[in-house]
């Protein structure tokens, strides 16, 4: 145990891929998950962390139990948010009007508008908005970042980004499917690393977008220190055949000047290190995740380009069928 615990916590999105994490962060850091919420009921994964939490299926239930936590003067003091995307605009907002501070997945929101509006009931409550940026706490990324500060380069750095995650059928009869609520590839599966990428070789400058479809996105970034050409996909068929093979279902490549960058080991403990940097009074703000929130959006509206030049080597994969989408007539 630690002097950041003795802290109150409910969980908003229990059953989610990441809610695991963020239990575990609760626990190491000397903290108590009084609440969780989840439409789902699949959420056992509890019982090794926290069995005594007060768990709800209606976000009804969730609120009214709460509030009495409240009235008993034990009050909840962060609120961690792993809901849907389109969900966690509205699940900060619940956390600030009840009077505590929020800490939410990323992405914070899912439009630059919604962030005026965020930054503008924080200003009117006691709560802070925290949004969860793990890879800029990882030791490799963090020792990246000062080279490039302590020596800025002549040129700007020749950047590979390559992403594929697979996922089958049921992503796209589920709200990561659905770009209205999800924001699509680039938003859903790439913000982290937009974010680390702007974070470490500064803003954009120009932008293009090459691909843009519902399973895979591919485009260009200049920024002040770097070039980088980024492809992700979430469509099984673009794994490289070695990926294959051997049974693979995710490659991550990420190069400088074509040496690559190794992060892959390191990440078990981000999420921790995150909770302890917010309860010591730091964190990331609306602020530094505004820039990653404005290029999402950017990418996910903008007309494609026809640039060969600056094109990722994969952007000529074949697309995948939507599994959704009327068989075409014969």
């Amino acid at each position: 145990m630690t002097d950041l615990g003795n802290k109150n916590f409910a969980l908003i999105g229990a059953s989610g891929f990441v809610a695991p994490r963020h239990m575990r962060a609760i626990k190491e850091t000397g903290n108590e998950l009084q609440a969780a919420c989840d439409p789902y009921d699949g959420v056992g994964i509890m019982d090794s962390y926290f069995p005594n939490t007060a768990f709800f299926t209606e976000f009804e239930r969730f609120d009214r139990h709460v509030e009495k936590l409240k009235q008993k003067e034990k009050p909840i003091d962060y609120f961690s948010i792993c809901s849907p995307n389109y969900l966690h605009d509205a699940h900060v907002r619940f956390a600030l009007r009840y009077g505590a501070h929020a800490i939410c997945e990323k992405p914070l929101v899912l439009n630059p508008w919604n962030l005026d509006a965020l930054e503008q009931l924080e200003s009117e409550y006691p709560g802070k908005i925290f949004n969860v940026l793990q890879l800029r706490l990882h030791p490799v990324i963090i020792q990246l970042k000062k080279e490039i500060e302590n020596n800025p380069p002549a040129q700007k750095k020749k950047i590979d980004l390559t992403y594929i995650t697979s996922r089958g059928k049921w992503y796209y009869a589920s709200w990561k499917g659905d770009i209205r609520k999800s924001g699509g590839v680039a938003t859903n599966i790439g913000i982290h690393f937009f974010d680390m990428l702007m974070w470490i070789f500064g803003g954009v400058d120009k932008m293009e977008v090459h691909r843009n479809t519902h399973d895979s996105a591919a485009g260009f970034l200049e920024l002040k220190n770097a070039e980088v050409k980024w492809f992700m996909s979430i469509n099984s068929d673009h794994l490289p055949p070695e990926q294959k093979q051997n049974g693979k279902r995710t490659y991550r490549n990420l190069s400088m000047d074509e040496n690559e960058i190794d992060f892959t080991s390191g990440f078990e403990e981000l999420h921790t290190e995150t909770y302890r940097e917010i309860l010591k009074g730091n964190g990331f703000s609306i602020r530094d995740t505004r820039p990653s929130i404005e290029l999402v959006h950017k990418i996910r509206f903008s007309d494609l380009s026809s640039s060969e030049e600056n094109a990722h080597p994969l952007i000529n994969l074949p697309l995948g069928k939507h599994p959704f989408e009327p068989l075409a007539p014969k």
